[in-house]
């Protein structure tokens, strides 16, 4: 089921980093997701007539794909530190 139109393209991938179990995954929805989010700034950028409440959503929604960046690369950083024989 798509997205529907109204709602931008960037949802639908940010969506999909959001419920992403598989941790091996889950960069590549966080890239994917971070690349129409700044794709989508740009061309709101460029609309004059934009309101701005995208603009916050879209403002939320990369500070939480930094977290969920950082939390993982903390929790990769962890395994391999515990994965060591000492």
């Amino acid at each position: 089921m798509g997205e529907p139109e109204d709602i931008p393209n960037w949802h639908g991938l940010y969506k999909a980093a959001l419920s992403e179990s598989d941790a091996n995954k889950l960069p590549t929805r966080i890239e994917e997701a971070r690349r129409a989010l700044i794709a989508r700034v740009r061309e709101l950028f460029e609309d004059s007539t934009n309101s701005g409440g995208e603009t916050h959503c879209i403002e939320g929604a990369l500070y939480v794909l930094h977290a969920m960046e950082s939390t993982l690369r903390w929790k990769t950083k962890d395994r391999r530190r515990t994965a060591r024989p000492e």
